[in-house]
Parts: structure tokens; C-alpha cells; sequence
């Protein structure tokens, strides 16, 4: 399967945003990441409903939404109607994390599980053939722009082996100081989906730089 990109919005100018997402969408990007914040689960505060309810009629592409939030069961269904496709809870801020997954699938959405660089990938063996996607973070949760760790590629590995020892079908996503220069080393080390945020938007032409992505 070639790899997908995933433009995500923490980094555009949000005094620009509705440029951002027509940009995203006449690129060849195929999913666009949306990371929810609470300032709780991680020491920032980002965005919520109204701005994916915003974003959603302005494009085409997959909404890809990371919630990094505490007790995240409870806006499961707000998330489906505010127009999300694809739902990724944290195993750390979910208790009863089965269920969780289960809620999201009820409501028709594809389920994510995301794991913190100190989380072992090996804690999700036994939810592995009930989710969809792995998004590894390469860096820890709560502002772009971060330094990539290192050991991500190690996790990958991981992650690799758990998906075909179980016969699982979860795509692995990196989110986390994503760039060119990283980029196709982690393609090679098994990554499916790569969330791109400052190499992007920080980028002279954006476009170019998610066309770049894909030609790793």
C-alpha cells in the first residue's frame, strides 16, 4: 500500500484557516489530521468542535481527528456529527480502552489508538485486531513543531510485528516531527500514514512540500 499524508492543521494560520483547508484539499494530501487538545490530558489547548464542524464542508478528504483529551468516551458521538471519519483515543486516557473503540466503530467511524513515546507498542495486543489505526507519536502530545524522537523507529518495528503475527490490519501512523528528511526512512520502517504539520505549513509552497512527501 503506498503511504498516505496528512497535513495537520495545529500548524496553518488560523487566521487564515479556511485557506489551509482548501489548500489541503487541492493537494494531493488524502487525509487531513485535526488534533483536540483539553489542556488537561496535555498542557495545551487547541480546538474542538465548532472548528471541525467549520472545516468539514470545506473538503473532501478524510477528517482524521486525534483526541488528546481525559475521559474522551464522552464526546464519541459529538465528534461523529461534527463530521469526523476516522476517531483516535489515547491509550493512556481511556480506562476501559475496549470499549472505547467499540463506541467509536457504533457510531460508524474508523477507530485510532495513539500511544505516548514511553508507551510500550506491545500494550495493544490485545486490541489489535479491533482497530483500524496506530498512530505512534514521535514526539511527546501537546505542541508542533517538536524535535523527533529517535526510538519511534524501534516502536515501528514493534508495531510491524504485532500487526503480522496477529494478522491485524491496522495502518501505522507517525505524528510527531514529521519532515523530509525523515520521511522516507519511516516509510521504510513500515509507516502508513505520516502527519505533517510545520514541514508543511511552514513550507514556501505547502503543496509542493505534500507532493515532496509522496515521492519518498
Amino acid at each position: 500500500m503506498a503511504h498516505i499524508v496528512a497535513p495537520s492543521l495545529l500548524s496553518a494560520d488560523f487566521a487564515h484557516l479556511g485557506e489551509a483547508v482548501s489548500m489541503i484539499d487541492r493537494s494531493a494530501a488524502e487525509w487531513l489530521h485535526l488534533d483536540v487538545m483539553d489542556g488537561a490530558f496535555v498542557p495545551n489547548i487547541s480546538f474542538g468542535f465548532p472548528v471541525i464542524k467549520a472545516v468539514r464542508p470545506l473538503t473532501k478528504k478524510i477528517l482524521d481527528v486525534h483526541l488528546m483529551i481525559v475521559k474522551p468516551d464522552r464526546f464519541i458521538p459529538a465528534f461523529c456529527e461534527a463530521g469526523a471519519d476516522r476517531l483516535t483515543v489515547h491509550y493512556e486516557a481511556c480506562t476501559h480502552l475496549h470499549r472505547s473503540i467499540q463506541a467509536i466503530k457504533k457510531e460508524g467511524m474508523k477507530a485510532g489508538v495513539a500511544i505516548n513515546p514511553h508507551t510500550p507498542a506491545l500494550l495493544l495486543e490485545d486490541v489489535a485486531n479491533d482497530i483500524d489505526l496506530v498512530c505512534l507519536m514521535s514526539v511527546n502530545p501537546g505542541f508542533g513543531g517538536q524535535k523527533f524522537i529517535p526510538n519511534t523507529f524501534r516502536k515501528l518495528d514493534a508495531l510491524r510485528e504485532l500487526r503480522q503475527r496477529l494478522g491485524a490490519n491496522f495502518l501505522i501512523e507517525v505524528d510527531g516531527g514529521v519532515s523530509h528528511a525523515n520521511a522516507k526512512a519511516l516509510i521504510e520502517g513500515g509507516a502508513d500514514v505520516l502527519v505533517a504539520g510545520n514541514s508543511v505549513f511552514s513550507a514556501g509552497a505547502p503543496e509542493k512540500a505534500i507532493a515532496e512527501l509522496y515521492a519518498q
